[in-house]
């Protein structure tokens, strides 16, 4: 297999949230007006009643629903089946053997279950965003849209599970339900996400002592090198304080998770390299660009994209190595 299945399992779900996001970016919010000065009292007159305006009417939703309901559904498929035809005779053009599974939670220290949870966390966050787009009510387009991440995400288990090399993961099925399922706890809880999954990465050492699995280039490290990524969850504060906070809302505390010295998950290999992986644990501080105001359609899209990242920002990281230890700037 060409590219090994965590790779091509990161190049899928960010070509999905690439397409997802910048579709389901919202337009920007409106600007409250002033209320108008009461008008002064008139003689009573007689009034005819006159037609309630278009807007206000029951169907008034409909005609956006049917133009761009169609278009989306139209746009995920194609796109959904291209990437799917993509990797089935791009990838998988080895040997194929009967379905079968196989465990790979002790592999990478779990860092690939947490980017399931992320892609198919915000892949049913834009699918609920472009439904409520389209034109569809909120209570549907939760539970049409919410599960989209999962629904995405678990068909390639039937292209790894007929792969000689590797095999369907049950956990990697769990992980994506999860990234699901936590967008649509929040939605109901609070009608909004106030705990958000975020990534970063910056370039390792260790891609070179295996470019063939982590990456020989920038591109191919950023998907494949577990060693460079960074899980984050950034909170917003300022949603659970009460109304007459002065807390920014777009500044929010951050934890993260990550590992290091993951060359092979084999820990002999690894030892020959004189490396012995471990875990990682970070506290910094995010910035939500959702709650940067801009009149800017394009910058409004721009930031609801780039939302799923973690900005660099100094932080503060603890391992079992190491102790804590300080970062002016992490990313």
């Amino acid at each position: 297999m060409p590219l090994p299945s965590s790779g091509l399992r990161s190049f899928l779900r960010l070509g999905l949230l690439a397409g997802l996001l910048t579709l389901a970016a919202p337009a920007p919010a409106q600007i409250p007006q002033a209320a108008p000065e009461a008008p002064m009292p008139q003689p009573s007159v007689l009034r005819v009643a006159q037609p309630a305006p278009a807007d206000s009417l029951p169907g008034a939703r409909l005609p956006r629903l049917n133009q761009r309901l169609p278009l989306l559904a139209g746009g995920l498929v194609v796109s959904y089946s291209s990437l799917m035809l993509v990797l089935s005779k791009g990838w998988y053009t080895g040997e194929r053997t009967d379905f079968h599974w196989f465990n790979d939670l002790p592999e990478w220290k779990q860092l690939d279950k947490a980017g399931h949870f992320w892609g198919a966390f915000h892949e049913s966050r834009g699918a609920v965003d472009m439904l409520r787009w389209a034109g569809v009510p909120d209570r549907r387009a939760l539970w049409y849209g919410g599960f989209v991440g999962f629904l995405l995400q678990s068909p390639i288990e039937l292209l790894d599970g007929r792969d000689p090399e590797y095999g369907a993961s049950a956990t990697d099925l769990a992980a994506n339900f999860l990234g699901s399922a936590g967008l649509i706890g929040q939605q109901l809880a609070w009608n909004e996400v106030r705990i958000m999954p975020k990534l970063s990465f910056h370039p390792t050492r260790y891609a070179d002592l295996r470019p063939n699995v982590l990456g020989s280039n920038l591109g191919e490290q950023f998907l494949k090198d577990y060693n460079g990524q960074t899980y984050w969850l950034a909170t917003d504060v300022g949603a659970f304080l009460p109304a007459g906070s002065r807390w920014p809302r777009w500044l929010q505390p951050a934890v993260g998770y990550g590992a290091q010295q993951m060359v092979y998950n084999d820990p002999d290999r690894n030892a020959a390299l004189g490396l012995r992986s471990y875990r990682q644990f970070y506290l910094s501080l995010d910035v939500d660009l959702r709650r940067i105001p801009t009149r800017n359609k394009v910058l409004k899209k721009v930031f609801y994209a780039l939302s799923i990242f973690h900005l660099p920002a100094p932080a503060l990281e603890w391992n079992p190595r190491r102790g804590f230890v300080a970062h002016g700037l992490y990313y």
